[in-house]
This record gives structure tokens, sequence and C-alpha cells, in this order.
């Protein structure tokens, strides 16, 4: 999202679900990551250090929700690094999510959701 209005990006898929619902007979839940990539991606503070080969400095990875801008941080450590979605790809593959899952509050809710299990508001 980076900077766009919630509204602005969610629009393109508000009928989604009711549209895919009636032909595949199922309900759909859309989930979104807005602010937590990174912030998930410190959770697994161990993996994260041995993908970057670097300290993450002083980042609290133990509380990585409470992250004031994950994705800055994440930029500073990559240094020149360009930090695209591709290369976000390549780290995500890297991390462990059973960590995140059991360090982090929002990507469990996001877990949750994915698997039809209770919404975001719930969790």
């Amino acid at each position: 999202m980076d900077g766009k209005p919630l509204e602005e990006v969610l629009n393109p898929f508000e009928a989604l679900p009711e549209h895919l619902s009636s032909r595949i007979g199922a309900v759909i839940r859309c989930a979104y990551a807005q602010w937590h990539l990174e912030a998930w991606y410190f959770a697994d503070a161990v993996n994260l250090r041995n993908y970057l080969n670097q300290s993450l400095g002083k980042v609290g990875t133990t509380k990585p929700d409470e992250i004031f801008n994950p994705k800055h941080h994440l930029k500073n450590l990559l240094g020149n690094e360009l930090y695209i979605a591709h290369f976000s790809a390549k780290i995500a593959s890297q991390l462990d999510a059973s960590v995140i899952e059991s360090r982090s509050p929002s990507f469990k809710g996001f877990l949750d959701k994915l698997m039809n299990g209770p919404g975001l508001e719930d969790a």
C-alpha cells in the first residue's frame, strides 16, 4: 500500500467476495497486510538476522507489532540493496511462519482470517 489511502487500495476488491461466492459456493474472505509485513519479518529475528548476515540493530523484536515504521528499519539494514517485492519474497521464504505467529498477534489474526477463522477484529 505504501502510503495510498486504504479505500483506494481495497475498492477494486470490494465486490470480489460476492461475485466469487456465487460461482464457487463458498464464503470468500479478503485479508491484507496494511502495516505489518516488515514487522512480521522482525518477529523471526533469528532467521532474519541469518538471512541478512548482520545484526538487526536496536529494533525491538520481542513485540514486532509495536515497531514504529518497520519498513524503514529494514531498508536501513539493507543499505544499497533495493527493497522491492521480489526481494521481500526472498526474505519471507527464509522465515518460519510458526515463530512469527507465536510472536505477532497481528500475524496470527491474519492467518486466522485467511483460514476462515475469527476475523482480524476478533483476534
